[in-house]
């Protein structure tokens, strides 16, 4: 049986998109992603959608065909936080790798920014605190992972500093990348000398909140000499779930990113020394520099020392949120992470301009969502 590819792909502008909608969005990345596949709407016999703030629906994929005229033979939203983009490309793999579907449209995309009052989407987000033991006591998202980050710091010995330098990479990606949201050049001064949100985590050391969209064709392998352009190949995937509320997570250090990437690298065959480029969910400089660890990519203690010598660069040892990341290139939503599907697939096909990796073959993407609580890795390679 020949592994699911990846035969479309594409985003929208992003940033502050002033007349922008969720279902604008969802259907410019859609007909974006059909058009560079080389397919037509009639094509399309599967549909995975996400989730959104700024019209919320119970059935939101539903909603999306009905706008776009399609009825496939599947059609499911997703949602599963920052990990959601990850978990449908996961999903729409199985669905033509099963024979159930030929073509599936991966789609993602909401207007947070213009979209929602100031502080909406912090507003909305603090829901994913418990009500009974977190709520009551100011437990926020920010304040969730600083509690990592204060537990790491002291544990492994991680500094500001290392974390500071892990947006400043991010920041000079995005420069490289024209659509990026924030392409003004900061310092690791500039980071620590930020807003703090919740020590020690400075607005710096935080995503963005943008708008945009993102999706993604994935069809069956027999259909790569037909495409378009280059597929890439989906060569393995993993998910991994500890909690769902930080208070009842079993560790501080060890997340499900380790068992999701475990298994990722297993069903591929290869390691993390395999891969040329990866693409990580970054909501915070935390996050990114914990999974890189719990993923393989680093010895415990080592992720900061290795990005503050610029590790994360495009000529570092593992060139990393090539496009600018969420911190720098934008975050809208569930099409935060599929920003990262999209650009590994770009990096893949050797599109990547001003900012290519060279001779990038295997790629590695992960998303998590909630507070660290739902993880799953990806792992594509160019056919």
């Amino acid at each position: 049986m020949k592994k699911a590819i990846i035969t479309g792909a594409y985003d929208t502008d992003v940033g502050e998109l002033h007349g922008s909608s969720c279902m604008g969005l969802h259907a410019e990345a859609a007909l974006g992603a059909i058009t560079d596949a080389g397919l037509n709407k009639a094509d399309i016999d599967g549909v995975l959608c996400a989730y959104s703030f700024t019209e919320p629906h119970l059935m939101l994929s539903s909603v999306f065909c009905e706008y776009m005229n399609i009825q496939p033979k599947f059609n499911a939203a997703i949602e599963v936080g920052g990990a959601t983009a990850c978990v449908m490309v996961m999903q729409a793999a199985a669905l033509v790798e099963s024979g159930m579907c030929r073509n599936v449209l991966v789609v993602t995309g909401d207007n947070r920014l213009t979209g929602m009052p100031k502080g909406g989407a912090v507003a909305t987000l603090a829901k994913v605190g418990h009500a009974q033991y977190e709520h009551p006591y100011g437990m926020s998202v920010p304040a969730a992972y600083a509690l990592v980050a204060n537990h790491y710091m002291n544990e492994y010995g991680t500094t500001s500093e290392q974390l500071a330098s892990i947006s400043v990479s991010a920041r000079e990606h995005a420069i490289r990348n024209t659509k990026a949201h924030r392409r003004t050049p900061i310092t690791i001064e500039d980071v620590l000398n930020s807003r703090m949100i919740a020590s020690p985590l400075h607005v710096l050391d935080c995503c963005l909140i943008s708008d945009g969209g993102a999706a993604i064709i994935v069809s069956a392998g027999e259909t790569g000499a037909d495409a378009a352009k280059k597929p890439i190949e989906i060569l393995g995937t993993g998910q991994g779930h500890t909690h769902e509320h930080i208070m009842a997570a079993p560790s501080l250090s060890d997340f499900g990113c380790k068992h999701a990437a475990h298994t990722a690298f297993g069903r591929a065959g290869i390691t993390a020394k395999d891969v040329d480029v990866a693409e990580i969910y970054d909501s915070f400089t935390i996050t990114l520099l914990m999974e890189l660890e719990s993923i393989g990519f680093f010895e415990r203690g080592e992720a900061g020392p290795a990005c503050l010598s610029g590790a994360l660069k495009l000529d570092g040892q593992l060139p990393c949120n090539t496009h600018g990341g969420l911190m720098s290139y934008g975050h809208s939503g569930a099409a935060g992470g599929m920003f990262h599907v999209v650009e590994a697939v770009r990096q893949l096909r050797h599109e990547a301009e001003g900012r290519q990796v060279k001779d990038s073959e295997i790629a590695f993407v992960h998303g998590d969502g909630g507070i660290l609580s739902a993880h799953c890795s990806l792992v594509f390679g160019r056919t």
